[in-house]
């Protein structure tokens, strides 16, 4: 599994109220959420954004409340990782049961710029930035958790029976 796009980076403690801003949680609808994705922050995100583009984030990412509404807002924007030298830990474990691949990787939040071309291949871990032309090593995801990103989310794996 690999995902390929260009970078959008922030700083750290970027919080879920910036991600997905509150006044927009009365929706259900992930569409409508993803249009307002990282807005407070980032007022031209949705239009910037290509299909396949990565986050890339530092110390914190997605601190603040619980909410899934952020991680499923950043991948229904389209966002195919997002990477950061640490996540909070609820929004590590939120994007994991919906799909979202995350990767922790300081070297990688350190070298790479917003606009780089960035490549990661998820079984092994290895973030390639092509604009650069660096590499960096995360920690690849075990392979039951590679088999609930690849079904789109924890309730998705357990339902096609990817909880083997």
């Amino acid at each position: 599994m690999n995902a390929k796009g260009f970078v959008h980076k922030y700083p750290d403690n970027v919080d879920t109220d910036v991600i997905i801003p509150a006044r927009y949680l009365n929706t259900p609808d992930a569409k409508e959420l993803a249009a307002h994705c990282m807005e407070d922050i980032d007022p031209d995100f949705t239009k910037k954004m290509k299909p396949g583009d990565i986050i890339v984030g530092g110390f914190n990412f997605g601190c603040g409340s619980s909410r899934e509404h952020a991680p499923l807002a950043i991948k229904t924007a389209g966002v195919s990782c997002v990477i950061a030298k640490t996540f909070a830990r609820i929004f590590y474990r939120n994007s994991i049961n919906i799909g979202l691949p995350i990767l922790e990787c300081e070297a990688a939040s350190d070298g790479i710029e917003a606009g780089d071309e960035v490549e990661i291949n998820f079984d092994t871990g290895v973030i390639t930035n092509r604009t650069k032309n660096e590499t960096y090593q995360a920690e690849p995801f075990p392979e039951f958790i590679q088999n609930i990103i690849r079904c789109g989310g924890l309730m998705k794996s357990l339902k096609e029976g990817g909880h083997e």
